[in-house]
């Protein structure tokens, strides 16, 4: 898996890495597939107060980008969220992939 943490108008300290990181680690244990990770956290010049801290991942695995996006007043908050979101996000297009066609028993017999 190839991890990428960068920072606009903002420096990534070690402690923010570390913190991204260890959320990142449920969205891989429940999806092993990934391939690729883009994180970008960003600090906005917007008039709103309550959404400049902004983060957002794009996650590419097999088949599929995912991008996820959120803003807050806290950074650390926003990344929770963020998290938060990707894991369901990940959960469905798991859920999606897996064969969900079975062959009865009673079939596996009959053609035996």
């Amino acid at each position: 898996m190839n991890l990428t943490i960068s920072g606009h108008h903002l420096d990534v300290t070690p402690a923010l890495r570390e913190y991204v990181l260890t959320k990142l680690e449920r969205v891989t244990r429940h999806f092993d597939q990934v391939v690729d990770v883009n994180v970008l956290l960003a600090i906005d010049k917007s008039k709103e107060k309550d959404r400049r801290q902004r983060a957002e991942v794009t996650l590419h695995v097999k088949g599929r980008d995912i991008f996820v996006e959120q803003s807050h007043e806290d950074l650390y908050a926003a990344i929770d969220q963020l998290m938060d979101k990707l894991d369901r996000q990940v959960m469905r297009h798991k859920d999606r992939t897996q064969e969900h066609h079975h062959t009865s028993v009673k079939r596996m017999t009959a053609s035996v």
